[in-house]
């Protein structure tokens, strides 16, 4: 268990290695300051109620909006350092695990900056709706496996706004083309960091099994994505075949190959501290129209859910999934990692979701009212970057599985620490140091004693008001 004060600590550290990308030291203390103030604002997260939790509601507030409007701010510098600092937490012949999704800040006017007309997914399934809304892309790096649980921490947040949203001072940009662009920068900062060589495993959902990003992938990078059951896929042809043919013969769907009853192989993995008993098959090397030089491999996974208490057993549809192959040393094209490896990081994929979860609902990700073009995208960055280092610091404190008990009776905790619970920490940290102490008032249970430190505590303030 780590010592009370180590969360502030590594905080502190990761924020000092950031100073290097400001050019005013002024602007450093007010990062710092409104960092501090995320942590203590319970409603919406907008820059007035940061001032408010700072105490800032005489002085002058142009200047803390400055840094969103003018880009005092550099996410693009931000989120550099930011993955410098997660790889201490990486050995350079480990692999780095990587999860891309899109996600939406719901919007009130179509005049900011791109927003438009998006699938409102807060509306049921059987009535789908639409919202004015802003398209993100978050490129999170999951924290290496610690007893059988993970976390996605953002480092690239970047607009992906629709054409149709008409952007002014940023592109639209598809899905495919933001992932494609992640994982380029990816690469280059790795290389800069002196990681050229480090494994680069990236898992993500079915919206980004498309040709542009098969072909797209940077050298040394792997990529499994979900796939769809009838994804038409063609075999590869001999390696001394004639002529300008690309692709073989069409080969079976997956769908198809799933409703085969041999060939499939049994496979048990503990996520997050429940044992999943699978079954697998795997494929040829395949490839897809438009992508003839990227071989692929379909992985079909099928298994069985017991309900609460084992009850019930459920049998859930079978899920393809493509990985881009490797060649071995004999030339042939196998899997770049082992299945129970591939399999174990494609179930992780959930915590990307469970990031967006927690940033729109508790960390107020898309609260910040700033409607200048280049503010309207600053700010959700800046919230996106404060949650990934208030997470980093919570790991490297803690680690996934050693934070805090809970405080309650009725509720043993889960395995792995909640971002409420990390909140928490962070409150009461700060609340003991000796700034916050003397402020500090202990609740008695007796009301003619809460009744007496409440007059001593108001004859004290009139006294100080008086002299």
């Amino acid at each position: 268990m780590a010592k009370n004060g180590e969360l502030l600590k590594y905080l502190f550290e990761i924020i000092e290695a950031h100073r290097t990308i400001f050019n005013q030291e002024r602007t450093y203390k007010r990062i710092e300051a409104l960092l501090m103030a995320e942590l203590f604002v319970f409603g919406r997260h907008t820059i007035t109620q940061l001032l408010m939790a700072l105490g800032q509601t005489v002085q002058d507030w142009s200047a803390w909006y400055r840094i969103f409007v003018e880009g005092r701010f550099n996410y693009e510098q931000a989120s550099a350092v930011l993955l410098s600092e997660t790889l201490k937490q990486v050995e350079e012949d480990a692999l780095y695990v990587v999860a891309g999704d899109s996600t939406q800040t719901p919007r009130s006017s179509r005049k900011m900056e791109g927003s438009g007309w998006l699938r409102n997914l807060r509306t049921p399934r059987f009535k789908v709706g639409i919202h004015a809304a802003q398209r993100w892309f978050n490129g999170s790096w999951l924290i290496p496996e610690e007893q059988s649980y993970s976390r996605a921490v953002p480092i690239w947040w970047q607009p992906a706004f629709t054409e149709k949203s008409k952007p002014v001072a940023h592109a639209p940009m598809k899905e495919w083309e933001a992932a494609v662009q992640f994982l380029h920068w990816l690469r280059e900062q790795l290389q800069r960091c002196g990681r050229g060589m480090q494994r680069v495993l990236m898992v993500a959902d079915g919206s980004y099994d498309t040709v542009n990003l098969w072909d797209g992938l940077p050298a040394g990078v792997m990529l499994m994505a979900r796939s769809a059951k009838n994804r038409v896929l063609y075999e590869m042809l001999p390696a001394k075949s004639h002529g300008n043919r690309k692709y073989g013969p069409r080969a079976l769907n997956p769908q198809t190959r799933w409703g085969e009853r041999s060939g499939w192989r049994k496979l048990e993995i503990t996520v997050r501290g429940t044992v999943r008993h699978l079954q697998y098959r795997v494929s040829k090397p395949v490839l897809r129209r438009g992508a003839p030089d990227v071989p692929l491999i379909l992985i079909i996974v099928r298994g069985k859910q017991h309900g609460r208490h084992g009850k019930r057993v459920y049998q859930r549809e079978p899920l393809p999934f493509l990985v881009n192959a490797v060649q071995d040393e004999q030339g042939a094209w196998v899997l770049p990692l082992s299945v129970e490896t591939l399999l174990f990081w494609a179930w992780q994929r959930w915590e990307i979701e469970v990031c967006h979860r927690e940033l729109k609902a508790s960390f107020g990700l898309g609260h910040k009212q700033c409607w200048h073009p280049r503010a309207a995208v600053l700010s959700v960055q800046w919230s996106a970057w404060v949650y990934a280092l208030l997470l980093l610091a919570g790991y490297r404190a803690w680690g996934l599985t050693n934070g805090p008990a809970v405080p309650t009776s009725w509720w043993r905790g889960s395995g792995r620490w909640s971002l409420n619970t990390l909140w928490r920490a962070f409150r009461s940290e700060l609340w003991e140091m000796k700034d916050f102490h003397p402020l500090c008032t202990p609740s008695l249970h007796d009301w003619g004693e809460k009744e007496t430190l409440l007059l001593a505590l108001h004859n004290a303030a009139f006294g100080a008001a008086r002299a």
